[in-house]
């Protein structure tokens, strides 16, 4: 589904396979927009994003993670929407643990990023990407 806008829209189940599905939906919209050189950031910030709405969205069973592509003010936006109620929230991570990086990620990679509310129950969480941040070699500056 896409909205009049060109946003691309869909919704999810929090199965851990929907992560590398929305992953194709953003690889095929950023191919069908001209942006295939952000692929790899934008995709690195999908699946963080994904992942945590997955894992910590604490919500009753059959509740649904929407997604929404979309390129607006000369940014690519990825929005990954929950009906969690639970803000994300930045941690240093243990050392040791396997987790705990996603959203320091997202920071790291995103030009900016952030949460806030939506129509309906819980949150969004977005990140943006600067268009025309990349060079010839693929490399992002920012």
């Amino acid at each position: 589904m896409s909205s009049g806008d060109g946003a691309v829209i869909r919704r999810w189940s929090r199965h851990p396979r929907c992560v590398g599905q929305a992953r194709s939906e953003l690889r095929t919209a950023l191919d069908r927009w001209g942006l295939a050189l952000l692929s790899d950031d934008a995709l690195l910030v999908l699946s963080e994003l994904m992942t945590n709405a997955g894992q910590h969205a604490k919500v009753s069973p059959g509740r649904e993670i929407e997604t929404r592509f979309l390129v607006v003010n000369g940014n690519l936006r990825i929005e990954v929407h929950d009906a969690s109620e639970a803000l994300p929230k930045v941690s240093e991570p243990d050392l040791e643990a396997c987790g705990q990086r996603g959203l320091l990620l997202v920071a790291a990679v995103a030009d900016t990023w952030g949460f806030g509310d939506r129509i309906g129950p819980g949150k969004v969480v977005w990140a943006q990407l600067r268009l025309g941040a990349t060079t010839d070699d693929g490399v992002r500056h920012g």
